[in-house]
C-alpha cells in the first residue's frame, strides 16, 4: 500500500472519529490517533486501504477479524470498540494505548532478558487464548505489541493489529497479491502458504524474543534474503550477537524457530517458560562485599565490649563443669531478643556458683567450724564459777 492509495486523513473526519495525527504506518493500513467526537473518547483508528476494500475476499476477512477481535476479553489483548465502513474506506476503533511499542524499545540496542521474557510472557498468554479459539494472530512482530506503564504498576503489554485467519487456513496474500503479516518475522509455512495453526504464531514469537535479545531480527536484510533465511537457514545463534547471554539459549531459541511446527513447543507459553528457567538460572549470583580487617574486627566485636576479639570462657575454679556463669562471668553488652538474630534460650535450673571478682553473695545460715567448741568451753567456765560462788556462801 501506497500513501497515495491511503492519503494522510490528519485533520478529517470519517463518520463520528475527527483524525488527529498518523501513529504509524503499515503494509496494508495506516493507524491513526483520533477522537470519538460522539464519546469524546481518544482511540487509535485502523483504516483499511481503499484498494483492499474492492477484494471481496479481504472484506470478509476484515469483518471476521473485527468481530473475532471484539469477542475476545483478555488483559493483553487490545479492546476493540466498533468497526465499519464509509466512503469505501474500512476502519476498525480500539482502545489508544498510551506508551511504547517493543519495535522502538529495541531500536537501539537489546533490552535486559529479565525485561524482555516478562513483556512476552503477557505476549505468549494472550496469542494462546486465541490459538484455543481456533484463531491465528498471524502478524505477530514488534510494531504490534504495545508497551504501556499507565495502567499498572509493572509493565503492561497489549497485542494489537491483527491479522487474524482461522486455524487451518493457507491464504498467505490477498488476490490482490498483499502478504498477509510482516516477512521478516513470518514462519516457513506461512511463507509457503500452507495450514496456519497457532504455532505459526509461536515461530513468530520466537524471532521476536530474538530480536529483543539481540536488537535485531533473526535474518536481517532485504526481503528476499528474510524469506530465504526462514526457508532454508538454520536459526541463528542469540550468543554469537551477544555473548553474555547464556549459551542454552539458542537451544530454546532454536526449538521455537523450528522448520518443522511438529518440532516446536506445545505452546507459546511453554516456549516463553523455557526462557525464563534459561535466563533466569544463568544469572550470576550476587557476593557480598569483601570486608575490610577493620569492618571485620568491628563486626565480630560485641556491642559495648573493649576492642578485643571475646575470648573463649574459663571455667572458674571450684566450679561444677556445665554450670551456668555467674554474673561476673558473663560478657559485656545485651544478647538480642528471640526472633532478632539469637535463638531462644532453653531453661536451665539454677545453680550456685563461686565467688569471683568483687561480686560477694551474702552466706545464708552460716555455721563455723570453731563456735560449737567455743560454746562448750564457755558452759564450763559458768558451771565453775557457780561452784565457787556457792561454797563461798555456805
Amino acid at each position: 500500500m501506497t500513501d497515495e492509495q491511503v492519503g494522510d486523513l490528519t485533520g478529517r473526519r470519517l463518520g463520528n472519529y475527527r483524525i488527529d495525527g498518523v501513529l504509524g504506518k503499515g503494509g496494508m493500513s495506516v493507524m491513526y490517533r483520533a477522537t470519538d467526537v460522539r464519546l469524546g473518547r481518544k482511540v487509535a483508528l485502523k483504516v483499511i486501504g481503499e484498494h483492499l476494500g474492492a477484494d471481496a475476499e479481504f472484506r470478509e476477512r476484515f469483518v471476521d477479524e473485527a468481530r473475532n477481535t471484539a469477542a475476545i476479553d483478555h488483559p493483553n489483548i487490545v479492546p476493540l470498540y466498533d468497526f465499519g465502513e464509509i466512503d469505501g474506506m474500512h476502519y476498525l476503533g480500539m482502545r489508544l494505548v498510551d506508551g511504547s511499542d517493543l519495535a522502538s524499545l529495541i531500536s537501539d540496542g537489546p533490552m535486559r532478558p529479565e525485561r524482555a521474557v516478562g513483556l512476552l510472557e503477557q505476549v505468549a498468554d494472550a496469542l494462546d487464548t486465541l490459538h484455543r479459539r481456533g484463531l491465528v494472530h498471524l502478524d505477530v512482530k514488534p510494531a504490534n505489541v504495545l508497551v504501556t506503564k499507565r495502567e499498572s504498576i509493572r509493565e503492561h503489554v497489549y497485542v494489537a493489529d491483527f491479522g487474524l485467519t482461522r486455524r487451518g487456513a493457507t491464504g498467505h496474500r490477498t488476490r490482490g497479491g498483499d502478504f498477509l503479516g510482516s516477512p521478516t518475522y513470518a514462519a516457513p509455512e506461512h511463507l509457503r502458504g500452507e495450514p496456519l495453526d497457532g504455532r505459526t504464531d509461536q515461530y513468530a514469537l520466537a524471532c521476536v524474543l530474538f530480536a529483543c535479545l539481540t536488537g535485531r531480527p533473526p535474518y536481517p536484510g532485504d526481503v528476499q534474503t528474510v524469506i530465504k533465511g526462514h526457508l532454508n537457514l538454520a536459526p541463528p545463534s542469540a550468543v554469537r550477537v551477544v555473548p553474555s547471554l547464556p549459551r542454552a539459549i539458542d537451544a530454546v531459541l532454536a526449538t521455537g524457530m523450528a522448520k518443522d511446527p511438529a518440532r516446536r513447543y506445545n505452546s507459546c507459553v511453554e516456549l516463553l517458560a523455557a526462557a525464563s528457567e534459561v535466563l533466569t538460572s544463568s544469572r550470576p549470583r550476587e557476593t557480598p562485599p569483601r570486608e575490610t580487617p577493620h569492618e571485620t574486627s568491628r563486626r565480630e566485636t560485641p556491642p559495648g565490649g573493649n576492642g578485643r576479639p571475646p575470648q573463649p570462657p574459663q571455667q572458674p575454679h571450684g566450679s561444677r563443669p556445665g554450670a551456668m556463669p555467674g554474673p561476673a562471668q558473663r560478657g559485656p553488652g545485651r544478647v538480642p531478643p528471640p526472633g532478632y538474630g539469637s535463638p531462644a534460650p532453653e531453661p536451665v535450673p539454677p545453680t550456685p556458683t563461686a565467688p569471683t571478682g568483687n561480686y560477694s553473695p551474702q552466706p545464708q545460715n552460716p555455721q563455723p567450724s570453731w563456735l560449737v567448741p567455743l560454746l562448750l568451753s564457755a558452759i564450763v567456765v559458768l558451771a565453775v564459777l557457780l561452784a565457787v560462788v556457792i561454797i563461798a556462801t555456805a
